[in-house]
Parts: C-alpha cells; structure tokens; sequence
C-alpha cells in the first residue's frame, strides 16, 4: 500500500480504500460534518459510520457538500442492534439510507452478531438479517456485506443459511489484541478485516513500548499504530476530529515497520484492553 487510494480487493472483487475515516463517538452536527470534510479533503475516500454512531445525517452532510464525486467515495454503515430480523433490517436500511442522502451503500455490516434483545433466538435473527443484505446486494443497493464483531461460532451459525459469504469482518484489533483465532479463521475465507478502534481509544499513548518505537521511527504513536495495522494485513478506521492529526494519521505509506518491532506491537497483550465478548454484551 503506497496511499490512501491503495485498495483492497473484496472477495466479490469490488476495491475498498485501505484506510477508513472512523467516526465512532463523533457528535452529530458541525463537528461530525467538519472532521469527515477535513478527512475528505486530506486524502481519504473511505468514510465508516453506523446507525448506532447516530451521526448519519451529518456524515450524508459532509459528503454532499465536500466536492467529491459520490463515486469516488467509499461509505459504510452498519445495521443497529434493534433491527435484526428481515423485515426490521429492510426498514433500518431505507433510514440509513434517508439519513446519508445516498442512493447506493459501498459496504453495509451487522454491527453486532448477538444483541441483547434477540439473545434467546440470535440465529434466527441473523439469518433474516442476512436474508435482507443479500437481497439488497443482489439489487445493486448495496456493493458488498458483511458483519463486525463476529466471532467464529457466529459466522458458521450464519452460514447455515446464507448463500453469500460476508465479504468484511469489522472487529477491534489494535495493539496486544489481534483476535487471532477469530482472525485467521476469517481470512481463511477471504473476509477482509477491518481494524476498528486501531489506536486503542486513545490509551495507547500511554504505553511505554510505543512511545520508544515512536522516538525510534521519528513518527506519531497513531502513525504506529496505523502503519502496524496496514503490514498485519488489516484496513484500519483511524478517528480524530482535529484536522491537523487527521492529516498526521494519514502520512502513514513513506516508513515500515521492522518484523521484529510489528511483533513486538502484536505482543503488548491487554495494553489497551480486549476486545468485549459478543456473547455477553448488554445492549
């Protein structure tokens, strides 16, 4: 990967830019339109919210009035916790739609495989759920599907039904969590990984061993983290609503990483956490 307009290809053969604008935690309105134009005018062309993030609206905003062609741009939104099931999924979709102005969605994901609210019958939920995303991607509503937070036992439950694999699995990987049993199952199967939260929520700038590497390299901590997500083979969703560190997080394809120093990062376990269980979480 030489720039952000560097692609990886999907299993359905469709490109995805090989770093994605996350905008997890980013408010709706100015600031939301703001930091996604910053990133837009920086280079980017890879946008990922959520109907959970609740900033669709501002995120459709941003890419109408930022001077980009919609072909140019890669979108991504995930389907709520709510909404799982096949007709709930159909109407999610249509208001993720309304919301972002667009009339196509590059790539559209379950958020979570396993809800609170469908905990008793997850399996039958996701089933219609998938039934709903093949549909919209055999019409040309959607250019490719896939899932975030699945584990392996989730996918292999999904795939009793589908007929189409999921073509990206999102999931929390940054320093000293890699997920590797969930991973490699994944890309056993050609599903992409998509590297959310790659910077740790921000603990990993307090991390001893990264702040070293960072005097070593003579780059950002983020630069780090992000340059370790792209030579592990993940596309990382860097977020930030300040220009000046969206452009840093960007500057990313002129170094590499050491073998040495990308398994040194892998190693720092529990550094920033791990990823929450699926199975467990309360929403």
């Amino acid at each position: 990967m030489k720039s952000l307009t560097d692609c990886y290809k999907l299993a359905n053969g469709v490109e995805i830019p090989c770093i994605g604008f996350g905008t997890w935690q980013t408010p709706d309105g100015d600031v939301c339109v703001s930091s996604v134009k910053a990133a837009i005018a920086a280079g980017y062309r890879h946008i990922d919210t959520a109907e959970m993030y609740e900033n669709e609206d501002s995120v459709g905003k941003a890419i109408k009035e930022c001077g980009v062609s919609r072909k140019e741009l890669f979108v991504t939104s995930k389907l709520n916790n709510t909404e799982h099931g096949y007709e709930k999924t159909m109407a999610a979709f249509e208001g993720t739609m309304e919301k972002l102005g667009l009339e196509y969605l590059d790539l559209f994901l379950i958020h979570w495989p396993n809800p609170i609210a469908f905990r008793d019958h997850w399996q039958e939920a996701n089933a219609g759920t998938w039934k709903a995303f093949e549909e919209l991607y055999k019409a040309g509503r959607v250019r490719a599907i896939g899932i975030s937070n699945f584990r392996q036992h989730h996918i292999e439950a999904l795939m009793e039904t589908a007929t189409v694999l999921p073509m990206v699995n999102q999931m929390k990987l940054c320093p000293g969590e890699t997920q590797e049993e969930a991973a490699d199952y994944c890309r056993s199967r050609n599903i992409l990984l998509e590297a959310y939260s790659p910077l740790g929520t921000g603990q990993i700038f307090q991390v001893p061993e990264m702040q070293e590497l960072a005097r070593k390299y003579g780059r950002s901590i983020a630069q780090i983290c992000i340059r370790w997500s792209l030579q592990r083979g993940y596309l990382p969703l860097p977020k930030s609503v300040n220009p000046a560190r969206i452009q840093e997080n960007a500057n990313v394809f002129d170094f590499e990483l050491e073998a040495s120093d990308v398994q040194l990062i892998a190693d720092l376990k529990g550094c920033v956490g791990y990823a929450s269980d699926p199975d467990t979480r309360t929403f």
